[in-house]
């Protein structure tokens, strides 16, 4: 049977589904998403929550540890991290990658209201999650500056239409804005002025939160109309508060302005953002996972002038950094790599036909095949990324492959003489059955790759699949084009009339070959050492392998650097704020750097973080401009960092590939665990101190932050109780004057803001400025309420004096109206707040507790229930993970890390040990896929053996090419192993398949037909190994964005190609001999066997 035949008859039909096939596939070129790389989604989600002014202990123990009881239980979370700071909790999970991302929400929050029970009541809100991986880089942060309005009103306009606007767009995981925080009235309290007048913290708070109402109130009607009642019961700005009547002594009235000062400011002072130096408030955008980030940023940019037209003012948006853009010049750079190994591959078709006519038929079959896989891309719900974009440029290699073997046959037929169209129809008849051998044995190869659980699976799913359809129809179109287009265009040339150019190249290839067909007959006759060379190649495999530096990913080039500034753990916010500013000018004046933007902050407005952090992005200058990559300019900035005294900037390559749930300083984690918190903490430090020491690893630090200063209260709790003052009175008293309380909420048109009471900063400078605080003896109940603002009917003491909170008293009634008086005019005036009216017994800290100074942590960090400590580190230029895990266990052995504390698995060393743990069992998969495949194919089980005797030298020569470039070996390079088996064994099928025919068609023995094979074969192999070779030598370069990822897969195949095209020529036929031999050996076994079991005939 001829497939190729009804084709070949009929080319107006076969024209047409060609250019329908490359139609369809370049419509769809036009429609496909863009990304850096496929979509394939690790759920990750993440639950924040917020205690505001609780230390990183207390938000670990009451809030983190509750919500990680009741998240843990969730089925398929592979990890759970949380990290808790000053006021604030973050805990990420992590799921199997096979787990639904909406049904992963839904129980996060059934775990979230089943954990609401066990929470602290003092929670300002539920928990809230987001579908975001923390450890991600953002894909764009904005700028906001403006020179009218102040960074609280900028941050308010951010918060409100902004930060809605943009997390309203698909593939927004999270808008964090920075900088700032929200607009405020703040109270700053003279705690001197307080004792003068008798007045508590507590009476303070108690009357600032009865200042704002905002309770229904009803509607008067009369007659056919209606009258809805207003009251001026809302105080929204600084000059509303001044005049509020706090408390009266001796029948006076205090005001809040005469023991405090009020101004119109924002809630946390402690926040600040720079972007290129200029204060500002920042945006930074991160994606969900899986998300597009290319239409991501065109949506997100689409909306940005409908933002800025909306807000008021002169604000003005900037871009501070934009990681499409290296997205889309690394997409570029790689579509320019395919376009030239078209051109190399047919050029490589040109040089050995010699045949302008018969070079024209690749040229088509080549690029139908790649446009026509689009088509099935876009089917397939597949991007264009840089991973399926390298497929289509190795594809360049395969797809020629089939038509160079169709092309060849043909020509060799019309060259003896045969009529075109005759030619067209035996040529591709008998190469036929080798072309479907060639594309089914490769699509078993990467076959597997689609089934691959984890990481290389999910991965690589779309890049295998990309190869499997651009080899499906290499097949179709080697099958029906090119067969067609050989009978319409090629003639037997004569050789007579070509060029001195084609004749040298036809004589050089013609020595070349007379010289393999002497070693040839000489490795025939030496098979022992062929086979000694073939075991010394495996074994080298083995070594090699052993001893190349491994990683899980290359190291990328993004442009786009993060960084970490760490200070000393006391350090205050304004001491923070200098150091970042100063370290974004030192960073701003490096000549490859572009952008510079930082934030520091705890607060709601700062994002997550301890008081002595900061966050710093830096965006680069296009590769195309700047003199150094990513790492070396972090190499250059190093020294220079140091030289700021008090704080540390690490910066490390920002990379799309996300490494886990954790975010940290440096860009690799090693996580120690242990149930001793002090013995985790004394051996974590003993780590980190000897890796600096040995000084391999750059940039060493850890989460461990235990060393931050405390004031620790000691209550004399005899000496309380005699002064009737609890705890709970004494914490409601501290919060009130050191915790940035909000103490009551101002209602907005759009938004709600809040009135923010503390001590005056004067008077917060030391701790011994606590013997200045005093406690009224009315200070509080346990939760924090007031006693004198009391539901109605309510009966409560004051000293001596019992009052009845029904019965409204002349002090009260002299306080409404002062209140309105003091606020006539003013429509927004507070009508009353409930004040105290007795002076009130003032009792100092000192008189009834001492304090003393101590160490408390910063941050609290937690992995799977128990408590963590991260080291984390950054490579030097050239290092690898392989090496960096090789450095911290000598180190370990080096001071005897006890087996009490032990390293915890992490996002990125889980994914990097399954990462190289599946490898072995991906390759051999491969491999019984090809075996099983070619099996089937030949009907033999002794063929398919000699064919995959080719993959060792292909192994060797990978890993000589990465060793000789410094590559490291990475899940990149296994899979250009396993595209590796799929090319070099087409060699051996052209050769065994030619025997085969050989030996049945014409009676030769084994010996003549596999040296005539190999010599007839020779032409085809040379060719399809030089265009495989050269198809793959754009992506070995590394030219442009992206290199860093495309040469490792070039590289190899190169080198493979090489190595194999060497060795096979002489392995192949031997292992053909022997196994033949092996293969008569055991028929013969067989035939004895069987005539030994036959029943002799009985004897009469």
């Amino acid at each position: 049977m001829n497939i190729s035949a009804p084709f070949i008859r009929r080319p107006v039909a076969t024209i047409l589904l060609t250019f329908g096939i490359a139609l369809a596939g370049m419509i769809a070129f036009y429609l496909l998403p863009v990304a850096p790389l496929p979509q394939f989604n690790i759920p990750t989600i993440t639950v924040n929550a917020s205690l505001p002014g609780a230390s990183p202990d207390t938000v670990a123990n009451s809030v983190a540890s509750p919500l990680e009881r009741h998240l843990g239980q969730i089925a398929d979370v592979t990890d759970i991290v949380s990290q808790s700071s000053l006021g604030q909790t973050r805990v990420t999970l992590q799921f199997k990658i096979s787990r639904d991302p909406d049904g992963a929400s839904r129980d996060v929050q059934a775990a979230i209201n089943a954990a609401r029970a066990d929470l602290p009541t003092s929670l300002r809100s539920n928990p809230t999650y987001r579908k975001f991986n923390p450890a991600d880089a953002p894909i764009l942060i904005l700028s906001l500056t403006s020179k009218t309005l102040t960074r609280g009103q900028l941050y308010d306009m951010a918060s409100n239409v902004l930060q809605q606007r943009i997390s309203q767009i698909p593939g927004i995981g999270q808008v964090l804005i920075g900088g700032s925080t929200l607009p405020a009235v703040r109270v700053e309290l003279n705690p001197q002025a307080l004792f003068k007048y008798g007045v508590g913290l507590e009476d303070v708070r108690a009357a600032l939160a009865s200042a704002n109402a905002n309770a229904p109130k009803g509607v008067i009607e009369q007659g056919e109309r209606a009258y809805q009642i207003y009251t001026n019961d809302q105080a929204s700005h600084a000059e509303d508060y001044r005049p509020l009547v706090i408390a009266y002594r001796n029948g006076s009235a205090i005001r809040l302005s005469d023991v405090a000062t009020v101004e119109d400011s924002v809630e946390d002072l402690r926040n600040a953002g720079f972007a290129n130096g200029e204060p500002s408030i920042l945006a930074i955008l991160t994606a969900e996972p899986g998300a597009n980030i290319i239409s991501t940023v065109d949506a997100v940019k689409a909306e940005l002038p409908r933002l800025e037209a909306a807000l008021s003012g002169d604000v003005v948006f900037r871009a501070a950094m934009d990681r499409s853009i290296t997205i889309r010049a690394s997409l570029r750079d790689t579509e320019i790599s395919l376009v030239i190994s078209v051109l190399l591959v047919t050029f490589v078709v040109f040089l050995f036909l010699q045949n302008g006519r018969a070079t024209v038929i690749p040229s088509i079959a080549v690029p139908v095949s790649i446009i026509g896989t689009f088509g099935v891309m876009y089917l397939l719900g597949y991007s264009l990324n840089l991973l399926s974009l390298m497929a289509l440029t190795i594809a360049t290699g395969f797809v020629v492959d089939d038509a160079i073997v169709v092309l060849e046959n043909i020509e060799r037929h019309l060259d003896e003489g045969m009529p075109p169209r005759q030619a067209a129809l035996i040529g591709a008849r008998e190469v036929g059955f080798t072309v479907l051998s060639i594309t089914a044995s490769l699509i078993a190869v990467f076959a597997p790759i689609l089934f691959m659980p984890g990481i290389i699976g999910a991965f690589f799913r779309e890049f295998s699949a990309t190869l499997t359809v651009a080899i499906s129809i290499s097949l179709l179109i080697s099958l029906t084009t090119t067969p067609m287009l050989c009978a319409l265009l090629l003639r037997r040339r004569d050789r007579s009339g070509e060029g001195a150019f084609a004749r040298a190249l036809q004589s050089a290839f013609d020595r070349t070959q007379a010289v393999y067909g002497r070693t040839l007959v000489v490795a025939l006759r030496h098979p022992v050492l062929i086979l000694l060379s073939l075991a010394a190649v495996i074994v080298a495999n083995f070594q090699l392998f052993a001893h190349i530096d491994k990683d899980l990913f290359p190291q990328q080039d993004t442009g786009r650097l993060i960084g970490k500034l760490e200070a000393d753990q006391s350090t205050s916010f304004g001491a923070m704020s200098k150091k970042l500013e100063e370290l974004i000018r030192v960073v701003k004046e490096d000549p490859d750097i572009e952008t510079v933007v930082g934030f520091t902050g705890a607060g709601s407005g700062g994002g997550f973080g301890s008081t002595n952090t900061a966050t710093v992005f830096a965006a680069l200058k296009p590769l195309g401009v700047r003199h150094a990559t990513a790492e070396q300019v972090i190499a250059r900035l190093r020294p220079k960092l140091s030289h700021v005294p008090g704080g540390r900037l690490f910066f490390f390559p920002a990379q799309d590939l996300s490494r886990g749930p954790r975010s940290s300083s440096s860009q690799f984690q090693y996580t120690l665990g242990s149930d001793d918190t002090a013995l985790l903490q004394q051996w974590s430090r003993k780590l980190i101190d000897q890796l600096q020491k040995r000084g391999r690893l750059k940039d060493v630090t850890s989460d461990q932050q235990t060393q931050a200063l405390q004031t620790d209260l000691v209550i004399d709790r005899d000496a309380a109780s005699r002064f009737g003052i609890t705890p709970a009175m004494i914490d409601n008293t501290l919060y009130d004057a050191f915790g940035q309380r909000q103490v009551s909420v101002i209602f907005a048109a759009i938004n709600q803001y809040h009135v923010v009471m503390e001590i005056d900063p004067r008077y917060t400078q030391r701790p011994s400025m606590l013997d200045e605080i005093y406690i009224s003896t009315s200070g509080g109940g346990a939760n924090g309420s007031k006693t004198t603002n009391l539901p109605s009917g309510a009966v409560t003491k004051s000293g001596s004096a019992t009052t009845t909170a029904g019965s409204a008293s002349l002090d009260s009634a002299r306080n409404a109206a002062t209140n309105a008086l003091a606020a006539s005019g003013r429509s927004s005036a507070s009508s009353g707040a409930a004040v105290s009216t007795a002076k009130e017994t003032m009792i100092p800290l000192s008189a009834i507790a001492h304090y003393e100074r101590g160490n408390t942590p910063l941050s609290v960090n937690h992995q799977g229930g128990f408590v963590t400590t991260t080291i984390s580190y950054n490579l030097d230029v050239g290092d690898s993970e392989s090496g960096a895990s090789a450095e911290i266990r000598a180190a370990s052995a080096e001071i005897g890390l006890p087996s009490a504390v032990h390293e915890v698995t992490n996002g990125g060393n889980a994914m990097f040990a399954e990462s190289f743990a599946n490898m072995p069992l991906l390759l051999l998969i491969a491999i019984l896929s090809i075996y099983i495949v070619l099996g089937v194919l030949y009907e033999s089980a002794i063929h398919p053996i000699t064919i995959l005797s080719t993959l060792p030298s292909a192994g060797l020569g990978a890993l000589l090419g990465q060793m000789a470039f410094g590559i490291k070996f990475t899940v990149i390079s296994a899979i250009a192993v396993v595209l590796l088996i799929g090319i070099v064994k087409k060699n051996a099928i052209m050769m065994v398949d030619f025997a085969i025919e050989a030996r049945r068609e014409r009676g030769l023995s084994p010996f003549e037909a596999i040296h005539q094979a190999c010599l007839m074969r020779f032409r085809p192999i040379m060719m399809t190994t030089f265009a495989a070779v050269l198809g793959a030598v754009p992506l070995a370069i590394g030219f442009g964005e992206g290199g860093e990822v495309r040469q490792p897969l070039g590289v190899s195949i190169v080198g493979g190609l090489l190595v194999s095209q060497l060795l096979t020529l002489y392995t192949t036929p031997v292992i053909y001999l022997y196994l033949d031999r092996f293969g008569l050996w055991v028929e013969r076994k067989r035939a004895n066997w069987g005539r030994r079991r036959v029943p002799r005939p009985e004897t009469a």
